[in-house]
């Protein structure tokens, strides 16, 4: 998913996947395995659940599945490597041979992508934007994909003042930076994917600025993925609990699309592929 200098667009892949971007914005449905994210914490802990939810999403269109064992929600404290696989081998195993879409684990520790993309995952969603010195390299070794998140601070402390002086120029060259140093690592380049991290060491106006600038983080040549699914900023413009986010959930994913998001990471998985579907149709794109 690369798109190049001149705005044509290019293949991209990850392990069972390739996929053309711009193309159409893909789906990439959340599985958090954790009793304490912000909006389904608790409610996949369990195998039995986790497995019958992957399967849903897939079933609901999902191109995509992003599993997480460790919530970044603001305040998250962080949990440790075997606590996180503890969490995360019983729903890979599960989950292998039973979902045609390409799986990628959210984590930020190289000894869990390891084991991740050992067990079948096929990308690694690193929120740290490679914190750990080692993990482009497991990542290059597995031959996967990588996303690569843009997050000022850690969760525990990154909302205490976040501040920037241009956050839209800032991020895109934190991100292009991070990028092409994966690749330096040996990290595939069609396998890289950005995204700017919104809610993650940003305030409203900040989150608003990069939503307003997809466009310009899109131009700097890597397909970008936005997380925009129920967020706080949402509550911030529309006064609702996380639970009541899903209009303004699907308002943010529409527009990031039109301005050339290559995914859109939700919680929601068939209304998000239902609002895009008609979205395309109306712009006279082809349905699949």
């Amino acid at each position: 998913m690369i798109s190049s200098a001149n705005g044509q667009s290019a293949p991209s892949r990850w392990p069972g996947a390739s996929f053309v971007w711009p193309e159409r914005t893909l789906v990439m449905g959340v599985l958090n395995l954790t009793p304490d994210s912000f909006f389904d914490g608790g409610r996949y802990v369990q195998p039995e659940a986790a497995l019958r939810r992957a399967l849903a999403m897939v079933e609901e269109g999902a191109d995509f599945l992003d599993i997480g064992a460790e919530s970044t929600r603001p305040g998250a404290a962080p949990v440790e490597a075997a606590e996180q696989w503890q969490r995360l081998e019983p729903v890979l195993k599960a989950l292998a041979g039973r979902v045609t879409v390409p799986i990628s684990v959210d984590t930020t520790l190289a000894s869990v992508a390891e084991l991740a993309l050992d067990a079948g995952g096929a990308a690694i969603n690193d929120v740290s934007g490679l914190a750990d010195p080692r993990m482009a390299d497991v990542v290059a070794a597995a031959d996967a994909g990588l996303i690569v998140m843009h997050m000022q601070g850690i969760p525990h402390s990154m909302q205490q003042d976040p501040s920037y002086e241009d956050v839209v120029s800032e991020v895109s060259a934190f991100l292009s930076a991070r990028a092409e140093r994966a690749v330096r690592s040996g990290v595939v380049r069609e396998s890289v994917i950005v995204d700017p991290g919104i809610g993650f060491g940003k305030t409203l106006d900040h989150n608003l600025a990069l939503l307003r600038s997809m466009r310009v983080l899109a131009s700097a040549g890597w397909p970008v993925l936005m997380g925009v699914s129920r967020k706080s900023f949402i509550g911030a413009l529309g006064g609702a609990p996380v639970e009541a986010r899903l209009p303004g959930s699907i308002a943010a994913a529409l527009s990031v699309s039109r301005d050339g998001a290559a995914m859109v990471r939700v919680h929601d998985v068939a209304e998000t592929v239902q609002a895009l579907r008609v979205q395309r149709s109306i712009a006279g794109g082809v349905l699949e």
